[in-house]
């Protein structure tokens, strides 16, 4: 039988924003369907990214009244490579005019940067702004906004093992002591709570290789909307959902 969602506290008037205590504490994104956003309009692929790139901010402030207090976003993986030399340009001239514009807004808004992936492949002048970013909000409290850029979830237990393999063979880490408590350690992830949540825009029903470890008992939503088009309602909407989902990890209930 469908549980009944938990009901979120609106607002009214000049009333100030209650959080919803009932919904995921880390959420994470897939945000898919940009392109397509971009064919229906006829116009190309790059302005429905710089269309989804705007709805990030949206996103972003809704997370407080939410009281989601963690939000990764999977904004390029290692697979994105293979896209044509003009799209993928694009993006990387997209991604540094998105973190020098947002970079004090951020900090205004009391939002803590990071970013996860493997950063060797991508050119000197994103690495470093995405290093001034991290240092310019690491003192920021509020929400923990986390970005994926060239990221594999496969690419990213490889690297992690790698290190852990180095550690063992430096005598720094008992092989007997490997388990799984011990790799996440090694994750890009290792200061962020697992997700709680999941959720895929544009009907596609796949998780591509995104947080294949940390996932692992999250709740998924896969929704039809697309990218550019997905609203803090919407996403307001998948919370509460998710308030009425029972999550077991395994167990049965008591």
């Amino acid at each position: 039988m469908t549980q009944t969602p938990r009901p979120i506290t609106r607002t009214t008037g000049m009333t100030a924003p209650r959080e919803f205590t009932g919904g995921p504490r880390h959420i994470a994104i897939i945000m898919d369907g940009n392109g397509r956003w971009a064919t229906q309009r006829r116009r190309p692929r790059l302005f429905g990214h710089h269309a989804g790139a705007r709805r990030v901010r949206e996103v972003v402030e809704a997370c407080p009244e939410l009281g989601v207090k963690y939000l990764t976003i999977f904004a390029f993986s290692t697979e994105n490579w293979k896209r044509t030399q003009v799209e993928v340009a694009g993006l990387m001239s997209l991604f540094r005019r998105y973190i020098m514009k947002e970079m004090q807004a951020f900090v205004k808004e009391n939002v803590r940067v990071r970013f996860i992936g493997d950063r060797p492949r991508l050119d000197a002048k994103l690495r470093g702004l995405m290093d001034e970013a991290e240092a310019l909000t690491a003192h920021c409290t509020g929400t923990n906004l986390t970005i994926a850029l060239n990221y594999g979830g496969r690419d990213e237990v490889a690297r992690a093992t790698q290190r852990l393999a180095q550690d063992v063979a430096a005598g720094r880490l008992d092989p007997a002591d490997v388990n799984e408590e011990t790799l996440p350690r090694y994750l890009d992830t290792h200061v962020l709570p697992d997700p709680d949540l999941v959720i895929r825009t544009s009907g596609e029903a796949r998780i591509s290789n995104f947080l294949l470890w940390q996932s692992a008992y999250a709740e998924y939503e896969f929704v039809d909307t697309l990218w550019p088009d997905f609203s803090k309602d919407e996403l307001r909407r998948l919370v509460e959902a998710y308030g009425g989902r029972e999550r077991r990890f395994g167990a049965v209930p008591v």
